[in-house]
């Protein structure tokens, strides 16, 4: 019974949202929000499941787009030379986002046309990225495949689109953050699209953290790196020692 309280309680708040504003939110067609806004990454952290929920004011589909923080990446080129793999050439590309999801009420192409997905840069295929130095274009095509293809190895990129579900007016998405999700504020876009164009958009802030003794240690050694560094070999040399006592105590 309270499992089921708590799966319907963020639709029945979403519905509260819808009727709370009476005759103001009559001009909003699209109310949204997040089951929580503080994802808290502790030193046990395996992932979290955060619940867009809301309402819409009339029918229309549902996309969102869960996005950030946006980053400075460098995408390298290994090549053999003398019977050995260096580096031999990169691209450093500004604006990239560290995560990228999407959700959808149905599949994209029978809701946007690709002229809107691209400047809404709805998929990762339609992700605008800048290069600090100018490059020629084959050389831009190349690394952004390799820089989209490293993301989706790590699980942080996704060419699936999560559902997003209906019950009349009000609907829900699931937003699934891997272990290994960045840390920094995202933006969470939720666009109500009526035939076959964007008539609302709301964006919801996320932030992801560390907390805990992990959030303080992560903070010392960036904040005090050359003492963090000396207290980490110190330790090091200090296991090292006791494990070596223990064996010929053996």
């Amino acid at each position: 019974m309270a499992r089921r309280l708590s799966l319907l309680a963020p639709i029945l708040l979403a519905a509260l949202l819808l009727l709370a504003g009476g005759t103001a939110r009559a001009q909003e067609p699209l109310v949204a929000d997040l089951s929580q806004h503080l994802i808290a990454i502790t030193a046990g952290f395996t992932g979290a499941e955060v619940l867009l929920f809301g309402a819409t004011e009339g029918e229309g589909d549902v996309v969102v787009v869960v996005r950030g923080p946006d980053t400075t990446t460098v995408v390298r080129r290994k090549s053999r030379e003398l019977g050995i793999w260096i580096n031999s050439a990169q691209v450093t590309f500004t604006g990239v986002p560290a995560f990228y999801r999407m959700a959808a009420s149905r599949p994209l192409d029978e809701i946007l046309s690709p002229q809107l997905q691209a400047r809404h840069q709805l998929g990762i295929a339609n992700l605008r990225f800048n290069t600090v130095r100018a490059r020629s274009p084959q050389d831009v095509a190349e690394f952004r495949t390799g820089l989209l293809r490293n993301r989706e190895r790590e699980g942080l990129f996704t060419t699936e689109i999560g559902p997003v579900t209906f019950l009349q007016r009000l609907f829900r998405a699931p937003i699934r953050l891997p272990a290994n999700v960045p840390t920094g504020r995202y933006q969470v876009h939720t666009l109500l699209v009526r035939n076959g164009e964007v008539v609302a958009e709301q964006v919801t802030p996320m932030f992801v953290d560390k907390a805990g003794v992990g959030a303080l240690v992560y903070e010392f050694a960036h904040r005090e790196p050359a003492i963090y560094g000396i207290l980490a070999v110190l330790v090091a040399i200090s296991a090292g020692w006791a494990a070596s006592a223990v064996f010929r105590r053996g």
